[in-house]
């Protein structure tokens, strides 16, 4: 079993014991999440793969956040922050936009790509560095940045 999943289970073991029922409740939604994963491929799943679910977790969090933003309704819109506060434990240490940045320059110069037309081939290069670490859509949004200024 990975790292990642272990601890998990131990802190799922823990939320329980202390009656934290929310907190017990967000890392069960992860687990199934893993589990989903699992028994389609039926396979165990690698570290790398673990991150990868979890931030997809905290991304559709993170949609759902801005949808209840829309809709007043703050008392959702805490809820989703105090889930993906949980998630992230679990993922490495997210990368500032200036890391982000240096990523993107280095692998933008990498390959030589000096236009917007360049961005699939930029992504797909920057992708492999910060998945987990960073939000794509601002990955995303930093390599547009970054090609539109070269």
């Amino acid at each position: 079993m990975s790292a990642i999943k272990d601890r998990l289970q131990d802190d799922w073991k823990a939320a329980l014991k202390a009656k934290d029922k929310f907190t017990a409740s967000v890392i069960t939604t992860a687990k199934a999440a893993l589990l989903m994963v699992e028994k389609t491929d039926n396979r165990k799943l690698e570290e790398d793969e673990v991150i990868s679910i979890l931030a997809k977790e905290v991304k559709q969090r993170r949609e759902s956040m801005l949808e209840f933003e829309k809709g007043n309704r703050q008392d959702l819109v805490d809820q989703c922050k105090a889930e993906i506060e949980i998630l992230l434990k679990y993922l490495p240490q997210q990368l500032g936009e200036e890391e982000i940045k240096q990523i993107v320059k280095d692998s933008a110069e990498e390959l030589g790509a000096n236009s917007i037309k360049d961005m699939g081939k930029v992504m797909s290069a920057v992708r492999p560095k910060v998945v987990g670490k960073a939000d794509g859509k601002l990955v995303s949004e930093i390599v547009k940045e970054y090609l539109n200024n070269k």
